[in-house]
């Protein structure tokens, strides 16, 4: 195999790799960047490279990239699917064709699929691919998501992914792949924790590439979609248009009387601190969404639309430039936080409310609501517990809930935390949060939990 050195960047909160490649000569070769270039600065400081050229595997649905503003700020030469018909300077591609990169070659290969215009790239070192980039095409273990251009193309995409990936599956066997989409993103389906692999692997491997009637193959893909977040329906079109340049990432200082008058206008209040910080003392009609790598999702998932201010409450030791970032990350920007947080707000005569945090000893299945994925809930769940998916409690009534105390429930606590306060701003009063998941109740009741298909 080639030295070709190539730096995979996880973001764990949206389940996706981004890649630097090293040319060999200074320069690298950044693949499907996320707007949040933090990481991928870091290691081009660390490595030496100035990053000459960016290139985007499809118009991501799930985040906004970062190519427009490394070709701004850096001077990288933006490159991109013709098809994707970007409203920005860059190397537009067709099928077949290759890029220079001076003793490697990029070359792109049209693998529609997971969106109309997919691109994968080749990386060759003479005539020999050394990895292919596939983005949202092949995955480890899988294909990505065929339904985030709308039903009417749903299927059809499925269709062209079956072709897409039999092409892949002619490189050689010990051609690197590497997926933009892995595990704990909403663009892919199967958990795992291999992100890059192999393409004799997956044809050995991957129950896609096994199926080779493409009706089987179609049922198959289309039979392992679950839900996903509403900003998926907009980000596509952000990204051809290409992002805007983002700004400072810093958090304005809000007075409570600056956070009462911007509440009276629409704005929201994010409470990011963790679950027994919330439950303590929170703003009422605030919405939970503890701070950790998936705090961007969330986000855009419980509050659907960006162009209303959000303002944040934090604790002291609570990373500010992570918030921004986050949400920046899917199209949101931060309007402030609240100086002096609850406490402030508390002593201005601001009203608080709490909630209770129960021990799973002490909880009535038939109370619990389970704020998991469907598919998480089929593994085992509660008995007589209901599966309500967070992202339904948007808009509570048009879900069927128990009448009386509820208790929100998911596999560690933070979803659940998000599900009390979107009950409580649905009215209920009477809410709490199991801290724990199916498995922390079933140690402490001694009971077993439920499976269903």
């Amino acid at each position: 195999m080639s030295a070709v050195r190539v730096e995979a960047l996880l973001d764990e909160g949206l389940g996706n790799q981004a890649y630097l490649v090293d040319l060999g000569d200074g320069r690298g070769l950044a693949l499907d960047p996320t707007l949040d270039l933090r990481s991928l600065d870091a290691a081009a400081a660390r490595t030496g490279l100035r990053v000459a050229f960016a290139a985007e595997t499809h118009l991501h649905a799930d985040f906004l990239s970062g190519a427009v503003r490394l070709s701004r700020r850096d001077g990288a030469r933006a490159i991109g699917s013709a098809a994707g018909a970007r409203d920005f300077d860059h190397l537009a591609m067709v099928d077949g064709d290759e890029v220079d990169l001076g003793g490697l070659t990029l070359r792109g290969w049209a693998t529609p699929g997971h969106t109309d215009e997919h691109m994968s790239y080749l990386l060759l070192d003479g005539d020999r691919p050394v990895v292919v980039f596939t983005g949202g095409s092949l995955i480890v273990g899988a294909a990505a998501r065929t339904d985030l251009m709308g039903a009417d193309l749903t299927e059809p995409l499925a269709r062209a992914q079956f072709r897409s990936l039999r092409r892949l599956a002619e490189l050689p066997d010990d051609t690197l792949v590497y997926p933009t989409h892995g595990a704990g993103s909403f663009c892919s389906a199967p958990p795992g924790a291999d992100r890059t692999s192999t393409m004799g692997r997956e044809r050995a491997t991957n129950p896609l590439l096994r199926i080779g009637d493409e009706d089987t193959f179609v049922d198959a893909l289309l039979s392992s979609l679950g839900s996903y977040p509403p900003y998926f329906a907009r980000l596509g079109e952000l990204n051809r248009r290409g992002p805007e340049d983002p700004g400072p990432a810093d958090l304005a200082a809000l007075s409570v009387a600056d956070v009462v008058m911007m509440r009276r206008e629409g704005a929201e209040v994010v409470d990011v601190r963790p679950t027994d910080d919330y439950a303590a003392g929170h703003l009422a009609g605030s919405v939970a969404i503890p701070l950790r790598d998936v705090f961007a999702t969330w986000l855009g998932w419980l509050l659907p639309d960006p162009r209303i201010p959000v303002i944040v409450v934090r604790n002291p030791d609570q990373d500010p430039e992570e918030i921004v970032w986050q949400a920046r990350k899917v199209g949101y920007r931060i309007a402030g936080e609240l100086v002096g947080g609850v406490a402030a707000w508390a002593e201005d005569g601001g009203a608080i409310l709490t909630t209770r945090v129960i021990d799973p000893a002490d909880v009535d299945p038939a109370t619990v609501v389970d704020v998991r994925q469907r598919a998480e809930f089929a593994t085992g769940h509660l008995p007589g517990a209901s599966n309500v998916e967070l992202g339904q409690l948007t808009a509570p009534g048009a879900v069927s809930l128990p009448e009386g105390p509820l208790v929100a429930m998911c596999g560690h606590g933070e979803r659940a935390t998000s599900g009390a306060s979107m009950l409580e701003r649905a009215g209920r009063s009477d809410v709490a949060v199991l801290p724990g998941g199916p498995g922390d109740w079933a140690a402490a009741t001694g009971r077993a939990t439920e499976a269903s298909a």
